[in-house]
């Protein structure tokens, strides 16, 4: 299995959830072994996705660097890494990513515009080879060695739209594209007036997320899935693994994971040698066909 870039450049135009400005995001191809790598357009700094370059995960996954910024990034990189993306430089004109409809899909279609091209490296992918866990409280995110690449992940809302969700995700891009894109953020209507205070969420609509009062869901056309909350925490978990630098062959479990979390677990496997090895997924190794079966 061999590394991936697409074909041709393409774009996209957005508001940010946060921030509420309109935003212009353009992908462009990019060399073996180049990684996915942010450019604010506007200020020529670029910003690798790398887990040293993360510099806040209270309400999204934002990486910095030099006086630049680029927030609401998890959404596109559950994308990119789901559709095998492993080279990409990825413009943006402001400091956040445009929400879309609130999920990866639109994403997920404008990868499929550009094309997806095959290049000549093998792909190279992390094997978790021993436990490593996050936790605050009750709340934790866990990696464990497994033979194939798959997601368990269980949230509990004291809310009678939500209460308790649980989904197990098998890693495929069929999979991912059926299951998982689709699946949108969420917010409640009691914390709008607080977000807005505090700068956040005013680029946030029904057209971009689902809204909930204190009984039931806003939106006119309902739920995509019944379960779709825990759907959307898998689609968040996806994108900040990408911060492992490739794709991970492994379980992954989490109880009320949030992005902080994700982003602890991942700064301790890749700081422990003993929890994980970097394997090159090409040839006829057990490995090599799991990862091909779910991220060629």
């Amino acid at each position: 299995m061999k590394q991936h870039t697409i074909a041709s450049p393409v774009e996209i135009v957005g508001v940010g959830l946060h921030s509420g400005n309109p935003v212009r995001m353009r992908l462009c191809p990019a060399p073996e072994d180049f990684g996915v790598v942010f450019v604010r357009d506007d200020l020529g700094v670029s910003i690798p996705i790398k887990t040293e370059n993360v510099v806040d995960t209270r309400l999204a996954t934002v990486i910095g660097a030099k006086n630049a910024t680029i927030s609401t990034i998890e959404h596109f990189l559950s994308a990119t890494l789901a559709m095998g993306i492993d080279n990409l430089e990825v413009g943006i004109d402001g400091d956040e990513a445009p929400i879309m409809d609130g999920s990866a899909a639109s994403f997920c279609m404008l990868f499929e515009e550009a094309g997806i091209r095959t290049q000549e490296k093998p792909k190279k992918a992390i094997v978790v080879q021993k436990p490593i866990e996050a936790r605050i409280g009750d709340k934790f995110a866990r990696l464990t060695p497994y033979k194939s690449s798959e997601i368990l992940f269980e949230i509990r809302f004291d809310h009678p739209a939500i209460q308790r969700q649980e989904f197990r995700f098998i890693f495929s891009k069929e999979n991912y594209i059926k299951e998982i894109a689709r699946a949108r953020t969420f917010g409640f209507l009691k914390e709008v007036d607080y977000m807005r205070s505090i700068g956040k969420g005013l680029g946030g609509s029904l057209d971009n997320a689902i809204v909930l009062d204190e009984k039931r869901v806003l939106n006119a056309g309902g739920l995509r899935f019944s379960d779709e909350f825990v759907r959307h925490k898998i689609l968040d978990a996806i994108g900040d693994m990408a911060f492992l630098g490739a794709p991970f062959l492994g379980r992954y479990e989490a109880y009320a994971g949030n992005h902080h979390l994700n982003h602890l677990l991942v700064k301790a496997l890749l700081s422990d040698p003993e929890a994980y090895k970097i394997v090159e997924a090409d040839g006829a190794k057990a490995e090599a066909k799991e990862l091909e079966h779910a991220f060629a």
